[in-house]
């Protein structure tokens, strides 16, 4: 028996849709990196990008469940000393890129590196309900569905 190792000739690469609205950031995330590294497929190879390319949409309006949503600090740094920088996930998620917090979520679950970086390219977030991908016909994802825990009720 020997291993199946994928060619990056071979990939085949699927569009697929999610609607983030009322999901939970941390679930959303790990779903979204999994399907990105192609872990959710039979042909997962961990050296070859074959992934699919996911569009969310509604990023603004995720959900932080307890208290992150307040004190949950997202830092970065000028290059200068004492350039350490800070923001909130209300200051993220109320300011003018609120896809960012979606975006950081599902970038820290995807390895670094080169292949990391590649398969990142493959995330499109929108925080609004429109998207230009409608050409590619993604097929859409409830990811609701799949967990009760995914979506937050209140």
């Amino acid at each position: 028996m020997t291993t199946f190792s994928q060619k990056p000739a071979d990939v085949v690469k699927k569009w697929v849709l999610i609607d983030a609205e009322g999901l939970v950031v941390g679930r959303l995330a790990t779903i979204v990196a999994n399907i990105l590294r192609g872990k959710n497929k039979p042909t997962f190879t961990p050296h070859v990008d074959d992934g699919d390319n996911v569009i969310i949409i509604n990023a603004d309006k995720v959900v932080l469940t307890g208290k992150k949503y307040t004190d949950k600090v997202y830092y970065w740094h000028t290059g200068h000393p004492g350039g350490i920088k800070e923001r909130t996930a209300r200051q993220l998620l109320e300011g003018r890129f609120p896809e960012r917090v979606v975006e950081k979520a599902v970038e820290r679950m995807i390895p670094r590196g080169p292949l990391g970086r590649r398969q990142m390219k493959n995330l499109r977030v929108y925080a609004g309900a429109e998207h230009p991908h409608t050409a590619q016909q993604p097929e859409t994802l409830d990811v609701g569905k799949l967990n009760a825990k995914n979506k937050k009720v209140a």
